[in-house]
């Protein structure tokens, strides 16, 4: 896709043009029903690490099984909806409160605490990535946590539970807003995705050992999105305008400094003569 405005980095664009060879892989412009269905709210993590060469950064991708209801088969960061669970405030918290992701997200308190512990919990779920430790350090093997983490993506375990039963405190400050993406209303399931970035804990290994996903890989930003070029992938508007934001860094450092400016962005698909717009409004 061919996107407009910012080149900072710092806010997603207007519209994405689409290239006529993919035009077919996307949704046909239609009207939204009288009453869209509400949209869940829900978490999404876009993991980063530096390329070992020390030429870039790559990204963490999914590509999700064919059988799913949302999104099947199209390649994703790791994320899902909040559970009720994730607004228990006995949680133990190191980093940027909750009124604080609030400001960013534009949210109320209570759903903020709830996002950041979706994130968190999600990532380790979805990743085997665990955003957690003490107050002086970060965990650098989950291996121990491997039964948690299946009672956790069960539902068996809530993330508060696991993390005082194992002496852990949720680690805010290793993640970043980055965007608010709000599925199309003519779409009969939706979500309110916060988006979050954050860098891959020093000693962990990302995975892609969930029944929700046929693949995972690590891959520069620019490859991925030259792969959806070329037709070898999926990649709906959330994905594509946030690889293309990160491609713009060249370290995980400059990734996690840069200061966004995050609005609530609801593609639109839009006929326009021969091509087909997506406006992010």
């Amino acid at each position: 896709m061919i996107e407009s405005r910012n080149p900072a980095g710092d806010e997603s664009p207007d519209f994405l043009v689409v290239p006529e060879h993919l035009a077919p892989m996307l949704p046909s412009p239609k009207e939204p029903p009288p009453q869209p269905v509400p949209a869940k709210d829900s978490a999404t993590v876009v993991l980063v690490r530096d390329v070992e060469d020390g030429s870039g950064v790559e990204v963490f991708l999914q590509r999700r099984v064919r059988s799913m209801a949302f999104a099947a088969g199209m390649t994703v960061f790791p994320g899902g909806g909040v559970d009720q669970r994730d607004a228990d405030a006995s949680i133990g918290w190191v980093g940027p409160p909750p009124a604080e992701w609030a400001r960013w997200f534009s949210c109320s308190e209570p759903l903020a605490r709830a996002l950041v512990c979706a994130v968190v919990r999600e990532a380790f779920e979805e990743s085997g990535v665990l955003l957690a430790g003490t107050e002086s350090s970060v965990v650098a093997d989950t291996g121990a946590y491997a039964d948690a983490r299946a009672a956790l993506t069960s539902g068996e375990l809530s993330l508060a539970s696991f993390l005082a039963e194992s002496g852990l405190v949720l680690r805010a400050d290793l993640l970043r807003p980055w965007a608010n993406w709000v599925t199309p209303e003519e779409e009969p399931r939706r979500y309110d995705a916060r988006f979050f970035v954050a860098a891959l804990p020093e000693g962990q290994v990302a995975d892609g050992a969930t029944t929700e996903v046929e693949s995972a890989h690590w891959q520069r930003p620019e490859d991925a999105i030259a792969d959806a070029e070329a037709g070898r992938v999926g990649l709906m508007p959330p994905t594509w305008c946030t690889l293309s934001e990160i491609s713009r860094f060249s370290s995980v450092a400059e990734v996690l400094a840069c200061e966004r400016r995050i609005r609530r962005i609801m593609p639109r698909f839009v006929q326009d003569g021969e091509r087909i717009v997506v406006k992010l409004s």
